[in-house]
């Protein structure tokens, strides 16, 4: 019998058919089925909801990676070239992310909400404590028009880390970002060009909505624990407030009039000691999860700001992997690496790898790949990292790959032959 939206006691998911719920919402569960085309990127992210940006780029810039383990060889101008076109727009979110233009209203008349996140409060203060500075540059750019950060020189040595190492100019930039009276208009060589937010307003594919701009703050937090959940596929309550940083957190008892409404579906979930809710647009994903009918076949190299990631208490209840980002850990203290990528194989998070991109040289190097405890190095394990690690280097334009170190040490031979197999 078909599972229905008004089903008061559905049977449980197990933690695996959980995993396969949420892997299909990402888009994260199956190979490509063809290649990849422009607005499969608009399309990913609003499946996502949202793309989180972060500039590391000692493999491929998260964006892009992120993306890539989603859609496959894709050409990352494609990203760039929806920002431009009016396709997705900048905003804070979950962090600094892209969304669709289709979704900005909505973040938009969201911002005020955002007062205590720390980039609000530093561009608040900011602007209390260099007005003339910040105000005079937000008139330039409404008389000369964008502008980028390096269009403006260094007056003064750089002697700290961080938001406050920024020269001056491009610390105002960021704040009038934060507060919404500049949006990036377009990225070079991922650089942000910024222009008033009414200009690139203008230009959004589709056009702002303006019936959203006088919902109330309860009607637009409604909106986002219901992407939220959407985007995750299956979620705890506990869960649902990061992906959209929303405070305070959201609670089951907020979650019941949304039950009530049909909205979501709550299912048991094995070893799970609160429910599971899943958004009413999945219901047919959960009877097909419930049925045993969801199979993975994807095996991917993940960002470490991937949506399925980057909630380190979700990540480790979901597929009991611990994953910390070390990048931003002395070297002394690091276990793994510097940029270390969860490797997704076939419904779950079997290792980990340390790579470097050498772009001048043509040389993806993986400095270290661990396995998980207790994964076994099986031929099919082994084609499918195989052929994850060669598809990243060659989409990267790094075809050539060198393997340093792994646990358990037998993997490096093992895996060195079958790279050389598949060139």
């Amino acid at each position: 019998m078909p599972l229905s939206v008004a089903s008061a006691a559905p049977p449980s998911l197990s933690l695996q058919q959980a995993r396969l719920l949420q892997l299909a919402a990402q888009g994260l569960l199956q190979l490509p089925r063809r290649r990849a085309r422009r607005g499969d990127v608009v399309a990913a992210i609003e499946r996502m909801r949202l793309l989180q940006i972060d500039t590391i780029h000692v493999v491929a810039r998260s964006p892009y990676l992120v993306l890539h383990a989603r859609l496959g060889d894709y050409p990352t101008a494609w990203l760039d070239e929806a920002l431009a076109g009016g396709r997705l727009a900048e905003c804070w979110a979950h962090e600094a992310c892209f969304v669709s233009a289709a979704d900005f209203a909505w973040h938009r008349a969201w911002r005020d909400q955002r007062g205590n996140h720390w980039a609000h409060r530093h561009a608040e203060r900011m602007h209390r404590e260099q007005r003339s500075g910040m105000d005079g540059l937000l008139e330039g750019i409404r008389v000369s028009g964008p502008v980028r950060a390096a269009d403006f020189a260094r007056t003064e040595g750089k002697s700290e880390s961080g938001w406050w190492a920024w020269k001056p100019e491009k610390r105002w930039l960021e704040a009038w970002f934060a507060l919404g009276e500049l949006m990036v208009l377009r990225r070079e060589r991922f650089q942000r060009v910024y222009d008033l937010a009414e200009r690139v307003l203008a230009q959004l594919d589709p056009p702002l909505d303006p019936a959203v701009t006088g919902l109330s703050s309860a009607d637009l937090r409604r909106r986002f624990i219901l992407d939220s959940v959407r985007a995750l596929g299956v979620a705890q309550a506990a869960w649902v407030a990061d992906y959209f940083r929303l405070k305070p957190r959201v609670t089951e008892h907020e979650l019941a009039p949304l039950l009530a409404t049909g909205e979501l579906l709550a299912v048991p979930v094995q070893g799970w000691k609160v429910p599971g809710y899943v958004h009413r647009d999945h219901a047919d994903l959960l009877e097909r999860a419930l049925r045993g009918r969801l199979r993975s076949s994807r095996t991917a190299l993940l960002s470490p700001f991937d949506p399925l990631v980057w909630d380190r208490t979700r990540l480790q209840a979901m597929f009991d992997f611990e994953y910390t980002i070390e990048c931003y850990t002395p070297a002394v203290r690091r276990r793994y690496g510097y940029y270390v990528l969860p490797i997704l194989h076939r419904g779950h998070l079997v290792g980990r790898l340390d790579a470097k991109a050498h772009r001048g040289d043509g040389v993806f190097e993986i400095k270290s790949l661990h396995l998980e405890p207790g994964v076994a190095i099986e031929p099919g394990l082994l084609r499918d990292l195989a052929g994850a690690i060669i598809e990243t280097a060659r989409w990267h334009g790094t075809p050539e790959v060198r393997v340093t170190r792994t646990r358990p040490s037998t993997l490096a031979r093992l895996l060195c032959a079958e790279l050389r197999q598949l060139f």
